[in-house]
């Protein structure tokens, strides 16, 4: 296909494929999808190569969260039966991302729910940060609690944090259709702000809400424009309890789909598979793995994932290999933009928006096609790991 040569070419050389391209991949057929997959794959493997880096979720603080996103089990007035705990002490903390290093894990992520972190928190997760750095050599450490006040950014980045995550979640136009409790710009000026600070910054989006392919690619023309390092794609999870909890509108296929327009828009970043993908991938995740070049090991924040032993084997069995602690994720050109590896934070351009939220036949895009039963089989809440006296997934 002309479209998925032109799209190789281009993300060879960091060049932003334009809206029309990035929509056609998403309306792609099924019949063209391994060929998708195998253009995406070339872009991958020539910034990435065969290596596959894991993370670790550690939730330092459970729901009760203020804010009132409609897709998280951890929202103000959410009825999901989810672990509900304050916050970790820091040897609690290190020693549950402990089990994800041990699993092969070379970044830990640090979770709480909340609006954004008070400056005493920012005191308490700033400890948390050295001890898990003192007790472990060479682990990087991603912050993620929510938006930012001036000054927070620089603290976590002086106790040793090397990224902080705020996602943007999904396009600008349909944002307030999913949280009321603050804006995209918020989230927006959060990711800036840890920019700012020396941070690598990470933002992705969650896809299944309902969103049309204009959103999709809106929110990561977005995210191109913002220059993330890592690019997380969530899959919705509807939990029980949730305003989403009936939205199945995914495919493994229109996964796939998600993840190869991903790449081409943000080529040289690290594209994450996030919460989901056990879900709605299903059998077809080795097939991922050709697409983004990082996931999650083990459990989310507030439901089970596969368990981090089967991870490494598909892994395997895929023919990719983990990313060792002593390798470099980012290509070169982002790893030496900033001291201790984060990345480069260029603007790109960014599309304009395209108008229609109802997945109809807009701009030359499919209409998101029709989804098996859902399978609420495979959703679990977390009842093991951090907050707990179990073992965690890892």
């Amino acid at each position: 296909m002309d479209l998925l040569n032109t799209l190789v070419d281009k993300g060879l050389r960091r060049e932003l494929p334009t809206r029309e391209e990035a929509l056609a991949v998403l309306a792609t057929s099924d019949d063209d999808l391994l060929d998708v997959v195998a253009a995406a794959g070339k872009v991958r493997r020539h910034w990435f190569g065969r290596r596959v880096k894991l993370n670790y979720l550690v939730n330092l603080k459970s729901g009760l969260c203020p804010e009132d996103c409609s897709y998280c089990s951890q929202r103000l007035g959410s009825k999901a039966e989810i672990l509900k705990y304050t916050w970790l002490k820091p040897d609690q903390a290190s020693q549950a991302a402990a089990a994800g290093l041990a699993g092969g894990a070379k970044r830990v992520c640090l979770v709480a729910s909340g609006r954004g972190p008070t400056d005493r928190d920012v005191d308490r997760v700033s400890e948390t940060i050295k001890t898990i750095k003192d007790q472990n050599e060479g682990v990087e450490v991603c912050a993620c609690l929510g938006l930012l006040s001036d000054g927070q950014a620089e603290r976590l980045r002086e106790a040793g944090a090397d990224a902080y995550n705020h996602n943007l979640n999904t396009s600008e136009a349909t944002y307030g259709d999913i949280t009321t409790t603050h804006t995209y710009a918020d989230r927006v000026d959060t990711v800036q702000k840890a920019h700012a600070a020396g941070l690598s910054a990470c933002s992705g989006l969650i896809a299944g809400m309902g969103e049309s392919d204009e959103d999709l690619v809106d929110v990561v023309f977005s995210l191109r424009d913002l220059d993330p390092d890592s690019v997380p794609v969530n899959f919705l999870i509807p939990m029980e309890g949730t305003p989403l909890s009936t939205e199945w509108n995914l495919t493994p296929q229109r996964c796939l789909r998600i993840l190869a327009m991903v790449r081409f828009v943000c080529p040289d970043a690290e594209v994450r598979i996030a919460g989901g993908r056990e879900v709605h991938l299903r059998t077809m995740q080795p097939l991922a793995l050709h697409l983004a070049n990082s996931i999650f090991l083990g459990d989310y924040l507030t439901s089970e994932g596969q368990a981090g032993k089967t991870d490494l084997e598909m892994i395997a069995d895929a023919g990719f290999e983990v990313e060792g602690s002593d390798q470099v994720t980012l290509p070169q050109h982002r790893a030496a933009a900033v001291e201790g590896g984060c990345g480069s934070h260029e603007s790109a351009g960014c599309g304009s928006v395209c108008g229609s939220h109802e997945g109809a036949d807009v701009c030359g895009t499919a209409a998101v096609p029709a989804v098996s039963e859902p399978r609420t089989d495979l959703v679990a809440v977390r009842r093991r790991g951090a907050g707990t006296d179990l073992a965690p997934n890892a």
